[in-house]
C-alpha cells in the first residue's frame, strides 16, 4: 500500500466521512475503491480497444457490388 495525501474542500470531506461511515468504510478505504474502479475501467477500455484494433478490415460486400441506398435501408 501506498499512503497519499489529498487535498479536500472542507463540505467534501464531510460529506465523504459521513457517506463511509454509513457504508462501514473509511474515507481511504472508498476513495481506493473508487481509483480501482476507475483504473479497471480504462484497462478494460483499453482491451477492447487493442482487440478491436487487432482484427483485419473486412469487406461488407462483394467486390463491385454496390452498397445499398440509405434510402432503401430507411424506409
Amino acid at each position: 500500500m501506498k499512503i497519499v495525501t489529498i487535498t479536500l474542500e472542507e463540505n467534501v470531506a464531510k460529506w465523504a466521512k459521513v457517506w463511509a461511515a454509513k457504508h462501514d468504510s473509511s474515507l481511504s478505504r472508498m476513495l481506493g475503491n473508487e481509483l480501482k474502479a476507475k483504473m479497471n475501467l480504462d484497462l478494460d477500455y483499453d482491451r477492447a480497444k487493442e482487440s478491436f484494433l487487432s482484427k483485419k478490415p473486412q469487406l461488407l460486400s462483394s467486390l463491385g457490388d454496390k452498397y445499398p441506398s440509405r434510402e432503401s435501408l430507411y424506409d
